[in-house]
């Protein structure tokens, strides 16, 4: 008997039938919020089509991931959406779907190799370049310009990860502004980033901003820069968003956010296996603009992050 899959949602057509066409989503951890907005993108357009999704999250385990493609492979999906761990454990599953000819379409993280139809992302270069331009600017007005950055990181291993800290760190350093490290996340859980800020401003007294490549722990960093006594003098930005960061990045409590739109990435790997079933070219790189978000800008930019950022109606 396989083993019990740790999330599994199955979106049947809207008249309750099964429809000609099953998608499996394959997603490296529905707990965090940024994977769960896209899980919505995917089934939305998902049930435009008329196509049966299944779900399944390997709660960033790479074994469970493997089983998880293996269950869609047992059961003939017709195309798999992959949003892998890292972007090595991608190339295996890759080549596994590949050997049992099952069209994919890598949304985010990337992989390091592989055949697939498209791999839809974020230009998380640019978008971590933009942020890294807006913190510079913030820093030189309140005269901290002579203090260093620490990076709380989403995993190297990922493409995505490698090109958000290359794209920081290029924005910074046109400024003189230095990093004083970068603790990469593991399990991902509050206290990690709270223990990591906390050894942040430990070890080097002369930080003035954290950036956290992620959004969903957010708390734990501003919790660890109040527990140091450094509200009022260290700032945090972040990558990604959540809900309530609307009214935080209005208030400052974050300086910034560079927002990727995961809901339209799970539409748009939809479309694109659309596409290919009609017979369309398809692109084998899609990027989508990643929003550099502040509080001067969040007026302008709200309808669309409310939308393609969060996922809300």
């Amino acid at each position: 008997m396989k083993k019990m899959i740790v999330l599994c949602l199955l979106f049947l057509s809207m008249d309750g039938e099964t429809s000609e066409k099953q998608l499996v989503y394959l997603v490296s951890d529905l707990r965090i919020p940024f994977w769960e907005i896209m899980r919505r993108g995917v089934t939305s357009k998902a049930n435009v089509y008329d196509y049966d999704v299944l779900v399944l999250s390997a709660n960033n385990d790479a074994k469970q991931e493997l089983e998880n493609l293996v269950l869609a492979i047992d059961m003939k999906a017709d195309a798999i959406i992959m949003s892998p761990t890292n972007s090595s454990a991608a190339v295996t599953l890759l080549n596994l779907a590949k050997q049992a000819q099952i069209p994919v379409v890598i949304a985010d993280i990337g992989a390091e190799s592989g055949d697939y139809l498209s791999y839809i992302k974020s230009n998380n270069l640019q978008g971590a370049y933009d942020l890294g331009k807006m913190l510079a600017a913030k820093m030189e007005r309140s005269s901290s310009v002579d203090g260093t950055v620490g990076i709380i990181a989403i995993p190297q291993m990922r493409v995505n990860g490698q090109q958000r800290t290359q794209g920081f760190i290029a924005a910074l350093d046109e400024s003189g502004i230095d990093v004083n490290g970068l603790y990469q996340q593991v399990d991902f859980s509050y206290q990690e980033t709270f223990d990591y800020t906390i050894e942040i401003l430990t070890k080097n007294p002369r930080t003035r901003a954290i950036w956290l490549q992620g959004s969903n722990r957010y708390q734990a960093a501003l919790d660890g820069i109040a527990k140091m006594g450094k509200g009022k003098e260290v700032l945090l930005i972040c990558f990604d968003a959540e809900p309530e960061f609307l009214e935080l990045l209005r208030t400052g409590v974050i300086v910034g956010a560079a927002m990727q739109q995961p809901f339209k990435i799970g539409e748009r790997s939809v479309e694109t296996v659309y596409e290919f079933w009609q017979g369309t070219k398809i692109e084998s790189t899609q990027e989508l603009k990643v929003l550099a978000v502040d509080k001067n800008s969040l007026d302008s930019q709200e309808e669309e992050i409310k939308r393609n950022v969060l996922g809300l109606d």
